[in-house]
């Protein structure tokens, strides 16, 4: 199989592509480099069956061409973070709206399946016990920054169903609860590499909000296996599909486990969200993901825990 991943040398794409080759695909990255880096796949840049394309999902001509040339799209380029997202909202809807458009366009045009990762931030404010795909969203007012990423992510699954259900377009859309490991960066906002980093420095662990909102974290290899399961299964196609942890753990707890890994004398900071994005800005008390559909369909199962994730995240940034 010939494999096109848009966002090829972000965090998830170049450890996607690594699953690809190691079970014999060929693959095409496409990066505009916003927030993927080359180091990534540096490792992957003189093989005969890898070719890096520089360019934007925005560049419809250039959509055109690397789409023609492949068999399935991994759709992973987005505007991501929400720091990324308040600081440049325009840039990012433009890029997660107006950019998967054209993905759907050009994968339609020539028959390409398409597998497009969403987010758990759909759900918005919703705190149920466990979120499943059927669940309500439930967001703040549209003026408020912090909500364009979930409005932006929703209309995007929505081409992806509609393309599948009026066009028969085969479409798989994953919504990926705070995937963590290896190669990601707290630059935008995620919270284990940005803690990891503040705590081998010896800095203070800046926690936003009182620290006792809850995510679940899932190990970025067992997300790819998710994915790559899901892309292959014929039944897939026309359904959203939640890929994350199960071991819920508070934002302040977080911040403790990863002083005491290293060994730190770092302190924990709380930072009021005014202060660390803008104005109004609203969090999530909890998210929880309910991954029953996958499980039934393609077996997913998380198997590494967050003690074994954080262990990772350190001796990465050591390194």
């Amino acid at each position: 199989m010939r494999a096109l991943i848009t966002g090829g040398a972000g965090f998830i794409g170049s450890h996607l592509a690594d699953a690809l080759l190691a079970r014999g695909d060929s693959i095409i990255l496409l990066d505009n480099l916003s927030t993927g880096r080359l180091e990534n796949i540096e490792h992957l840049r003189q093989r005969d069956d890898v070719e890096f394309v520089l360019g934007s999902i925005l560049n419809a001509d250039l959509m055109d061409d690397v789409m023609s040339r492949v068999d399935v799209c991994f759709h992973l380029a987005a505007a991501v973070g929400v720091q990324l997202i308040v600081d440049k909202p325009l840039e990012s809807l433009a890029t997660n709206i107006r950019g998967s458009e054209i993905v759907f366009e050009k994968a339609h045009k020539h028959g390409t399946k398409v597998l497009v990762t969403s987010t758990s931030e759909i759900y918005g404010k919703n705190t149920s016990d466990k979120l499943g795909e059927e669940d309500d969203r439930i967001l703040g007012s549209p003026l408020k920054s912090r909500w364009s990423y979930s409005e932006a992510k929703a209309i995007e699954e929505i081409l992806a169903y509609t393309y599948w259900r009026q066009k028969g377009l085969p479409t798989v859309i994953v919504r990926l609860f705070n995937t963590v490991g290896p190669r990601q960066t707290g630059h935008y906002g995620m919270v284990i590499p940005r803690f990891v980093g503040q705590a081998i420095k010896g800095d203070a662990i800046t926690v936003y909000g009182d620290g006792q909102q809850t995510r679940c974290f899932c190990f970025v290899g067992d997300v790819v296996q998710g994915l790559l399961a899901l892309m292959d299964h014929p039944e897939a196609s026309g359904r959203a599909y939640n890929l994350g942890g199960v071991e819920e753990v508070s934002m302040e707890q977080l911040a403790t486990r990863i002083v005491d890994l290293v060994g730190s004398s770092s302190k924990v900071r709380f930072v009021p969200y005014d202060e660390a994005y803008e104005e109004g800005f609203e969090d999530m008390q909890r998210r929880v993901p309910d991954t029953t559909r996958a499980r039934e369909l393609v077996g997913f199962e998380p198997k590494v825990g967050l003690d074994e994730i954080l262990q990772m995240v350190v001796e990465d940034q050591r390194r």
